[in-house]
């Protein structure tokens, strides 16, 4: 059963969700205040956590730099409806995914399994694949760039394979974000650029992801 972490202020919120993520083999535990989550965090085994942004002590913004800072765990950022600039900023600074408040327990449940999918070694993927100064690792998720381990998140781990399985392939936004996500939502196509963004100030030196203009992003590095 899938350990998750719930970061919420909202004491009434923790226990009926629990109920309803158990049938999902998801097992819900709790912190209302970021220091007591960070404690659980650094003595407890989790696979996921769920944040949400208004939080005492520090916002969830400044808790998931603190938490990226110690652990690639996947995060799932709860926003208010309707507040774009808290789901970009979410996605800069690292979380996985988003989702609206209120939102349907449902929904929840299938953007955690969608997140936990992706940070899930795949048992029979190949081994690998190797470009010019990069080399992906696929049954371990792990990215060597000329020889040093680049920290990825689940998202932009997915993101590079599915761009690098497919050299010179031009893949568009909606495209992009449909594959990543497993299932179509209520999305925007700025999510995308922020993650190749962020994809890409973490291969630097390395030059392999292109714009094309209108009409979405390839990969372009040499294969060996």
């Amino acid at each position: 059963m899938h350990r998750i972490l719930l970061i919420d202020d909202d004491e009434h919120l923790a226990a009926p969700l629990a109920t309803y993520l158990r049938r999902f083999d998801l097992q819900l535990h709790s912190a209302t205040r970021p220091s007591a989550a960070l404690a659980r965090l650094r003595s407890e085994p989790f696979d996921a956590v769920i944040l949400d942004v208004m939080l005492p002590e520090m916002d969830g913004f400044e808790l998931c730099r603190t938490i990226r800072r110690e652990s690639q765990v996947p995060v799932l950022m709860l926003t208010a409806r309707g507040e774009v600039m808290d789901r970009i900023v979410g996605l800069e600074i690292g979380a996985d995914d988003y989702l609206p408040k209120p939102f349907e327990p449902r929904e929840l449940a299938a953007r955690l399994q969608t997140i936990l999918r992706r940070a899930r070694p795949a048992e029979a993927a190949p081994a690998g694949l190797r470009f010019e100064g990069l080399e992906i690792d696929l049954q371990r998720r792990r990215v060597l760039r000329q020889g040093s381990e680049v920290e990825l998140t689940g998202t932009e781990f997915e993101l590079l394979v599915l761009l690098a399985s497919e050299p010179q392939k031009v893949f568009g936004r909606d495209e992009i974000l449909n594959r990543l996500r497993g299932h179509e939502a209520d999305l925007y196509t700025r999510a995308v650029d922020i993650l190749v963004s962020r994809l890409r100030r973490k291969l630097e030196p390395l030059d392999c992801i292109k714009t094309l203009r209108n009409a979405g992003y390839a990969f372009a590095g040499a294969r060996l």
